[in-house]
């Protein structure tokens, strides 16, 4: 479905991605972990074409998508919930919904429809509805970054740090949500720094360093070798 061939990527003069390969294939899961500052946002934000590459390919489901402008880029069926959740403080949690729906023609009851299956994974936002976004929990305002990605029904999300700064019982939900997604099919490409949590929901990993893709394999592999995460995670488990 997503395929990253020998991606090279800059922020002016750093050469922040040295060759970055990848792929997330239909339903997968996949776990994209590194120590802070590897590249691991930069990856998903050129994804997004927030950031163009200097080389490299990106294709989702063939279709290239380096070179298209980033507000196009959603519309293959991709969904960003990005680092900070970046919701709209001062609108309305049913607002900052339909905003994800600014280019999607939806009649009523078709909208309706996309509104109670997000609100049936974050029950806690139907409740919410009518308030305004800034005034809710830190957890309350990722399920709503996750459900404005939920509300185009796409085919893949990219998640950068949903889980940063939440209690232990909103972690759990969030790891819940990624699991839920991929039994309705739907892929994931998860950037965590809580490895452990990440490897017991995603079942395919990797792991960068510098820019570069350093190890990719099953989580279970991951777990057993000691190695790998010393040198580069910085934790055993």
């Amino acid at each position: 479905m997503l395929k990253l061939a020998d991606v090279h990527a800059y922020y002016g003069k750093s050469h922040v991605l040295q060759g970055v390969s990848l792929d997330v294939g239909k339903g997968d899961l996949v776990a994209l972990l590194g120590r802070n500052g590897v590249g691991k946002t930069t990856t998903l934000r050129t994804i997004m074409g927030l950031l163009r590459p200097r080389s490299g390919e990106i294709r989702f489901n063939g279709q290239p998508l380096i070179g298209l402008p980033a507000h196009r880029i959603p519309r293959f069926g991709i969904g960003y919930v990005p680092q900070g959740r970046q919701i709209f403080p001062e609108l309305t949690v049913r607002e900052n919904l339909l905003l994800a729906l600014v280019t999607d023609r939806q009649g009523g009851a078709k909208l309706q429809e996309r509104l109670d299956s997000v609100f049936a994974s974050f029950p806690v936002l139907a409740q919410r509805v009518g308030q305004v976004a800034g005034t809710l929990s830190g957890g309350e305002q990722q399920m709503l970054a996750i459900a404005r990605a939920m509300m185009t029904q796409p085919h893949l999300i990219l998640m950068d740090e949903p889980t940063e700064g939440l209690m232990p019982r909103m972690v759990e939900l969030v790891q819940e949500t990624v699991v839920r997604l991929g039994q309705q099919g739907v892929s994931v490409l998860l950037v965590e720094q809580k490895v452990r949590g990440a490897l017991e929901i995603c079942p395919r990993v990797y792991v960068m360093q510098k820019g570069q893709i350093v190890f990719h394999g099953t989580s279970q592999e991951l777990a057993q070798d000691r190695a790998t995460q010393v040198r580069y995670l910085g934790v055993t488990m």
